[in-house]
């Protein structure tokens, strides 16, 4: 659940959702993530706040985009720490 009024930006509340669900296996490896779309209807925020979400997914190594096809489950994690 995204709280808005903490001290964690919302953006870095999505990232850290999506993340534990790869985590725990409900994303698997080379399938895709939620759309931005998705996202944006899920915690109900603005089109820039999720594509931000998705930005740090990709900076942790967790997610890779491909071009007009969308963003998918990276093969193997970094590692990098989930709250970064």
């Amino acid at each position: 659940m995204i709280q808005p009024d903490a001290p964690i930006p919302v953006y870095l509340q999505i990232a850290n959702i999506v993340a534990g669900r790869i985590e725990r296996g409900e994303l698997l490896p080379n399938r895709p993530i939620p759309s931005e779309t998705q996202l944006r209807q899920e915690f109900g925020v603005a089109r820039d706040t999720a594509r931000h979400a998705v930005a740090v997914l990709r900076e942790r190594g967790l997610v890779f985009t491909v071009p007009q096809r969308g963003t998918y489950v990276a093969e193997k994690p970094t590692g990098r720490s989930m709250r970064s």
